[in-house]
């Protein structure tokens, strides 16, 4: 019997490689590489710290004993002072000279930065696979027509294909978002207590172009253009709102996709995966129920409602900083994040494997497409010889009727042998069935997903083509 509670995000959801990220192995051996990184900078910037000091930091990065930091940190009531006590007793050589003019959020803030940018990484690279797996998808039912929906009344026809470039023309604004963030990230740096470098500029006598050179140089050893050139004590947790807003983002298009295939399953024209032996409800053992794209939609809205989290933080902060971020932080975060990757996962998962049912989308279009094809069937009887206005008329009365027939008897739409049967028109079947061909009413349907996916879809996907599978799409379209 377990004891103590799990979390789902941990035990049923992410990753192993997002969990990576946000476990204590590589928050902690960041700590140790920040501090390598610091001393190597130090040293070159002509500080009296030894080759011997560094190799031996280098050597003890990855080893690192839990117990001894929690009983540091059980004595000094902080986490950073535990660790730093923790390194020193691997690396006693080393230990004068770890953490050398720095404050905790050194190692906290610079983590978290580094942190971030490397699941939005996964991120990215998820997204990537999922307009792979919709691009074959839209490729393969481009020319299928099916209704289009507004208000969730019948309009006029689109295809199949065509429905999946408006999930993944959101998706492409979510990319344009992610990679602008990746892009324009900056990590916080060396920065001192406040924001003012001072601890520096003493270590450095009063060299301000050597302070400048240590900040630089901390960014280009993790490799960022740039550190923040300002900061208080923490870096802006305007950050912190920025990224979470780009997994908000996907989650609102992810939601608003399964939202759609929820419909479609409704319908009975598109299913997503359903396992040979799996149960789609305990009382109702015929019941093929949307439940992956239900998972995806629960799981969006708390990535959605957590990035309130840090904007109600960052609006709060006072001057150079105050502490009630860290605990909100710990949870908002790495949450977000742990569930994002679910969500993409599943996402990939469900539009890899979509069930199409072609004869039910055709049964909905053709039920439908008489009154769509009351344009041209006005059109082609006034081509022998009809009023057009009294055309309109007679078309107006015959499909309120047909209409009710359905509504109100559960008929046939009976509207064409209305028309058929109406002199007025001077229409036999042989004429009306001419005009109903689904594929005439789709507009550009065809055309737009080519387009979309050539203008879109491609340049991202050659932009990685390092990528798993990507190639195949670029030679495919």
């Amino acid at each position: 019997m377990k004891g103590k509670y799990e979390n789902p995000l941990e035990t049923r959801y992410a990753s192993k490689e997002m969990l990576y990220i946000f476990s204590p192995d590589f928050k902690f051996t960041t700590w140790r590489k920040l501090w390598v990184a610091l001393a190597e900078s130090e040293k070159e910037l002509g500080l009296n710290i030894s080759e011997e000091q560094i190799s031996e930091m280098k050597e003890h990065i990855y080893n690192i004993d839990y117990d001894a930091a929690a009983k540091y940190e059980s004595i000094f009531r902080h986490d950073v002072m535990a660790h730093i006590h923790t390194f020193g007793e691997v690396a006693p050589i080393s230990k004068p000279i770890i953490h050398l003019g720095a404050t905790s959020a050194f190692v906290g803030d610079n983590t978290d930065i580094i942190q971030m940018r490397e699941a939005l990484i996964i991120v990215r690279k998820k997204m990537i696979h999922l307009m792979k797996s919709l691009t074959n998808f839209s490729m393969q039912y481009k020319d299928m027509p099916t209704l289009g929906f507004t208000h969730f009344q019948p309009a006029q026809l689109t295809t199949v294909g065509k429905r999946a470039t408006l999930w993944m023309m959101d998706l492409v604004l979510d990319y344009e978002y992610i990679e602008f963030v990746i892009d324009h990230m900056k990590i916080r740096g060396v920065k001192g207590t406040t924001g003012t470098q001072a601890s520096y500029l003493n270590l450095f006598d009063g060299d301000h172009e050597k302070v400048k050179k240590l900040d630089q140089l901390i960014a280009d050893k993790f490799d960022f253009k740039s550190s923040m050139q300002v900061t208080g004590q923490t870096y802006s947790r305007k950050v912190d709102s920025m990224v979470l807003n780009v997994l908000s983002n996907i989650a609102q298009s992810l939601h608003k996709m399964t939202n759609d295939i929820r419909l479609l399953q409704h319908l009975k024209e598109l299913e997503e995966p359903f396992e040979k032996s799996q149960i789609g409800s305990s009382a109702m053992a015929y019941k093929r129920n949307p439940m992956r794209s239900e998972r995806i939609a629960a799981l969006s809205r708390f990535v959605i409602t957590s990035a309130l989290n840090p904007q109600l933080t960052q609006s709060a902060q006072w001057f150079e900083r105050t502490l009630d971020d860290s605990a909100n932080k710990r949870l908002a975060i790495p949450e977000s994040f742990l569930a994002m990757d679910a969500i993409l996962d599943i996402s990939i998962n469900i539009t890899s494997n979509f069930v199409v049912y072609p004869k039910v989308i055709e049964k909905h279009v053709m039920s439908e497409l008489p009154f769509m094809a009351t344009e041209n069937i006005i059109m082609e009887a006034v081509k022998k010889g009809g009023d057009r206005q009294e055309l309109h008329e007679a078309i107006r009365i015959h499909s309120m009727e047909a209409g009710r027939q359905v509504k109100e008897f559960g008929l046939e739409n009976d509207l064409l042998s209305r028309i058929v049967g109406d002199s007025l028109f001077n229409l036999d079947e042989k004429d009306i069935e001419n005009l109903l061909n689904p594929s005439d009413y789709i507009g550009r349907s065809s055309e737009q997903v080519e387009e979309f996916i050539k203008d879109n879809i491609l340049p991202i996907f050659e932009k990685y083509s390092d990528l798993d599978d990507v190639n195949e799409i670029i030679l495919k379209v």
